[in-house]
């Protein structure tokens, strides 16, 4: 199923989507739920960030051919940084262009959602802490990350992290190895075109890298790379992440205010 999270005349809820429909879930979807038979039409709604994550744990250079279009080689070791909740943002809502920054890149990535709180996770049962998976564009200030050792700045400024348009709880690690297409549009021309079979590390590995060191908690967000054709945002594009089997997140970049 799809779930997304929504706001409606000032009231927030999570519900499943039935075509053009979400049908209100009654609590959280971090547990057992019962949809309460309410529908709300989806253009009535305003999609919200699918969760608000205590923190997202991202992977740099997990396919090869990214690595090799920045010049880098594929690590022994994932690389994993942090993007702060607060760069969380939803699908429709601007990425705002910071201003210490005069290169702004574009990352198409599929995101990883947890379902329950774990560490030191099994690989066999990586598989039963996730609850599904959205859309993410891992927004990257290049110029930035390029000159400064920490990637702090150049991956966690305010609006650096659009998630949505909701969870897909249906596909398993096994159809992201066997391969969805995950593409990058800005103003209907295509950047990125890759698959998730092309990751270097399937996600049941970087759960147990991940959890080895950390508790990932309900909510908690993995971004597991971006594939090749990585390149520049501007003030007024409008970029689209569509990932095969989930949807499209789409946003339109503006000057910070």
């Amino acid at each position: 199923m799809r779930i997304a999270r929504f706001s409606i005349d000032g009231n927030v809820g999570f519900g499943v989507l039935e075509g053009d429909e979400l049908d209100v879930i009654k609590g959280h979807p971090f547990a057992e739920f019962e949809r309460s038979g309410q529908k709300v039409p989806l253009d009535k709604v305003r999609l919200l960030p699918p969760v608000l994550p205590n923190k997202v744990v991202a992977i740099g250079r997990n396919y090869a051919d990214h690595a090799a279009e920045l010049g880098n080689a594929v690590p022994d070791v994932p690389v994993t940084f942090f993007k702060p909740s607060t760069s969380v943002t939803g699908p429709g809502d601007p990425i705002a262009y910071p201003s210490f920054s005069q290169e702004v890149h574009h990352e198409a990535e599929l995101a990883v959602v947890i379902g329950r709180m774990c560490r030191e996770v099994p690989r066999e049962r990586a598989k039963d802490v996730i609850l599904g998976y959205t859309c993410a564009n891992d927004v990257t200030a290049r110029d930035v990350q390029q000159r400064e050792k920490q990637w702090a700045r150049a991956k966690g400024f305010d609006s650096s992290c659009p998630l949505g348009p909701w969870i897909e709880t249906g596909l398993t690690p096994d159809d992201i190895a066997a391969g969805l297409a995950v593409q990058c549009t800005v103003n209907g021309e295509q950047r990125q075109l890759g698959r998730t079979s092309d990751m270097v590390r399937r996600v049941e590995d970087l759960i147990v890298h991940i959890t080895e060191a950390m508790t990932l908690l309900p909510g908690d967000v993995i971004l597991t790379g971006t594939p090749a054709g990585v390149g520049p945002l501007n003030v007024g594009d409008e970029v689209a992440v569509t990932i095969e089997g989930i949807g499209t997140l789409t946003n339109k970049v503006i000057k910070r205010g």
